[in-house]
């Protein structure tokens, strides 16, 4: 019998009810979740990442840690929470998360981390399951948006705009009106949002808000940066918004680098490069700025001379240095959704 009763927040909510009926159409049982009492002893980022579920399967008993987070955590990370969690109580304790990507999956079961992704993948080790994905591919692993659909979900996160139409959005962002409507069809096909038609006019409406659209929309999204060169820094050519870690150092508690870098569109580029007689070199030294050309103004969604905080974390997220990571996840925490 499936239940999941017990009070959590909606989100944890559904994620227990998605596990708990995968559990049931995967290994034909029924399994039960309850709350797990134990969660005080935990040092206090594990309670605050995390959300905490016991659960008997097969005879087994199991902790269920489950991470409602928008941004994935490293494996090697995860292993270190997992194992500092394994310390205090003695049950199998398995990774629960809505979306993993196949790369992070594959990681997940390198470091010997039991998972659970509800309706894809199950790895349990101790029980000796294993079992792959049957259902549907997960989006991560369809092609990703097109930049500029990708600004409309970001410009709707962090401007927290309701409907549009193809031309409002398309006079908010600069692009065409046709740009704009192949933009509403890819959100319509990835089932991100409806769009429906009043009168002449075609209406988007996203089906999750906040945190939610963030978490749908985050296998499809990808970095902004298409290209990174280092230009030899003269007086003049520190132009653009502060972008990479520079960027991260405004949002978080990390030292700001030695270097800087800017986020440019490729004719700004052109024109700083023209204006400038800016020259390229090959690597990385002290006297070097860095520069990204992005494949969407990154003025857009700037916050004064910084971009915004969700294509920062696109550009830096597949960098699995520990302390970027934790300075992504210090960012992402503070978001108002």
């Amino acid at each position: 019998m499936l239940s999941c009763s017990f009070d959590v927040m909606p989100t944890m909510r559904t994620e227990l009810h998605q596990l708990e009926r995968y559990i049931h159409d995967a290994l034909g049982v029924g399994v039960t979740t309850t709350p797990w009492r134990g969660k005080e002893r935990l040092p206090h980022f594990l309670k605050e990442r995390y959300g905490f579920a016991e659960m008997n399967l097969l005879g087994r008993h199991c902790l269920l840690v489950i991470d409602t987070t928008p941004a994935e955590i490293s494996p090697a990370a995860l292993r270190k929470h997992m194992d500092l969690i394994q310390t205090k109580q003695k049950d199998d304790v398995v990774y629960v998360r809505a979306r993993v990507t196949a790369y992070n999956r594959k990681r997940l079961i390198e470091h010997k981390v039991p998972f659970i992704v509800p309706g894809n993948q199950m790895y349990l080790p101790t029980l000796a399951i294993d079992l792959r994905e049957h259902f549907r591919s997960l989006r991560s692993e369809l092609p990703t948006l097109s930049p500029s659909t990708q600004a409309v979900i970001i410009h709707t996160l962090l401007r927290k705009v309701e409907v549009r139409t193809p031309l409002e959005m398309a006079q908010r962002l600069g692009y065409s009106a046709m740009t704009m409507t192949r933009a509403f069809d890819e959100l319509e096909t990835a089932k991100l949002a409806e769009v429906t038609v009043r009168g002449k006019e075609r209406c988007l409406r996203f089906t999750g808000r906040g945190q939610e659209l963030w978490t749908k929309a985050l296998p499809l999204l990808r970095s902004p940066v298409n290209k990174r060169l280092f230009i030899r820094r003269t007086e003049g050519s520190a132009a653009g918004l502060r972008a990479g870690l520079s960027a991260l150092a405004q949002y978080s508690m990390l030292a700001s680098p030695a270097y800087a870098t800017y986020a440019l569109t490729r004719e700004d580029w052109k024109s700083l490069r023209q204006k400038h007689k800016s020259i390229t070199v090959p690597t990385r030294d002290p006297d070097t700025d860095e520069i990204e050309i992005w494949s969407y103004p990154p003025a857009l969604f700037a916050d004064r001379d910084v971009v915004d905080p969700l294509s920062l974390y696109l550009s830096l997220k597949d960098d699995h240095n520990e302390r970027i990571e934790a300075s992504l996840e210090e960012m992402m925490r503070k978001l108002e959704w």
